[in-house]
């Protein structure tokens, strides 16, 4: 289980206890990231020692996320709660060292020693820290504390913060093992980051107090400690705590909008990180320049309009059977009937559709032409333009369009624009009839891409429904 020294190994662990957030997607991945750029190894760890609040729904909806952004660990998962027999054998350890204590202070006397400590401005301290129980002690419930340094002065340095230091004085001693012999978090977290080899704990900086506490327990252990980076939280737009009322905070919130996962990579790798000015980049690009000197101190600011920019390029870039495949999806459960053919109509438009999306709803919005049965019902609006001297010029201009084999979208441009020509009109004259026999009134791009979406039969036999809906 143990890497070695000479190993980037870092880790991503979540407690759970909910849905994976966007902050601690965004953890995840420079964990991710920076195993990768320096040919380490990045592991998942579930911090489900608390029982009560853990749920399978939790650790399957954490898993579910993390695969939809592709964050794959380098090794099985590690579950926290299935190694307390190794916790508890390290506070053991603790206790022969005098590095640790029995405590048998009631919960209710805890409490009241604690207002006490508190009224007075001084940490808590428990009556049993240089009290030998008797053998009559022992068979009584009580937790065990860790026995931290007095009068001393312990210092973090952060690849983030830079060194951080508190008074020991300013630190209670922590509980390592509850009355029930359940291990605590922070000792877990020690001894579980020992064992796995973690070389680099990167995570958020509400964390920053604890690495002070676990430092003193990898101290009394004798162990190295891990180089540690407490990255910034993730605020709102209005520069105030992420809640729900800025929108969507998990990631799964965001998959069923339409953002894609290289998207979101790219986004969240640039939410709180730099490199320069560039905003738009590849995995490649990031691990290769990723580092702790581009992660800000101040807090980083979801931005929206940033995440569609970043998700926009992403779209256009992205394989046309690739986005077919996602918004035939989304169509399917708006209610579309499938068809034998709906997934290659798709994908034939997705060339001219994707450049006007920024999410895929927004692509499968401009693609319900597409989709649409023969013969199209037309509104009042699209059965208005369909009508006289229109009906005659759009004939015309179905013979000529059947005279194209190749269908290509700038022949198609050019043919329209001669056609216009020579009937001597505008095509405004053209255009709105035309839309209307292609699409019903539906959302599309420029008639020749539109054409060149539906393909040459399709296109044809809409216009042949048209034509014949108004003889």
């Amino acid at each position: 289980m143990t890497s070695p020294s000479s190993t980037v190994v870092t880790r991503f662990a979540p407690s759970p206890t909910g849905y994976l957030h966007i902050g601690g997607a965004r953890t995840a991945l420079f964990n991710w990231l920076y195993a990768k750029a320096h040919a380490g190894r990045f592991l998942i760890r579930v911090e489900d020692t608390d029982r009560e609040r853990s749920t399978d729904d939790a650790v399957k909806a954490i898993f579910d996320g993390l695969s939809w952004l592709e964050l794959f660990a380098d090794d099985e998962p590690v579950f926290q709660f299935s190694r307390a027999d190794r916790h508890r054998e390290v506070v053991d350890q603790l206790l022969e060292t005098g590095h640790a204590y029995r405590d048998f202070t009631s919960a209710e006397e805890t409490g009241r020693l604690r207002d006490v400590a508190k009224a007075e401005k001084r940490a808590f301290e428990s009556p049993w820290r240089d009290r030998a129980p008797t053998v009559d002690d022992l068979a009584l419930p009580h937790v065990v504390r860790f026995r931290r340094p007095q009068s001393t002065t312990v210092t973090v340095p952060d690849q983030v913060q830079g060194d951080v230091s508190w008074s020991t004085d300013d630190l209670d001693d922590l509980v390592l093992l509850r009355s029930d012999g359940a291990p605590t978090y922070n000792l877990a977290v020690v001894v579980d980051d020992h064992d796995m080899g973690v070389t680099h704990v990167i995570r958020g900086d509400d964390h920053l107090n604890n690495a002070a506490r676990q430092s003193l327990i990898y101290d009394a252990l004798g162990w190295p400690r891990p180089t540690f980076a407490h990255i910034p939280l993730i605020h709102g737009p209005d520069g105030a705590k992420l809640s729900k009322r800025h929108g969507a905070q998990a990631v799964h919130e965001y998959a069923e909008m339409g953002y894609l996962p290289e998207a979101m990579r790219n986004y969240l790798a640039r939410l709180g990180w730099a490199h320069g000015d560039d905003e738009l980049f590849s995995d490649e690009q990031a691990i290769q320049w990723f580092d702790f000197k581009g992660i800000g101190k101040a807090p980083a600011r979801l931005d929206f309009d940033k995440l569609a920019h970043v998700n926009a390029h992403w779209l256009r870039l992205a394989d046309d059977e690739r986005l077919a495949k996602l918004a035939l999806d989304i169509h399917l459960q708006r209610g579309h009937a499938l068809r034998e053919d709906d997934e290659t109509r798709l994908q034939r438009a997705m060339p001219f559709v994707k450049d006007r999306a920024k999410t895929v709803l927004e692509l499968v919005d401009q693609t319900q032409f597409v989709l649409k049965a023969r013969p199209l019902a037309q509104d009042d609006k699209g059965a208005a333009l369909l009508s006289g001297e229109t009906m005659d010029r759009l004939g015309r201009l179905r013979d000529r369009l059947a005279l194209f084999q190749s269908w290509d979208v700038f022949a198609l441009e050019a043919e329209l624009k001669v056609f216009a020509e020579a009937e001597g009109v505008g095509f405004g004259k053209i255009g709105p009839p035309m839309r209307a026999a292609l699409t019903a009134g539906s959302t599309s791009p420029d008639i020749a891409r539109t054409l060149a979406a539906l393909g040459r039969d399709e296109s044809l036999g809409r216009l042949d429904d048209a034509l014949q809906q108004t003889k």
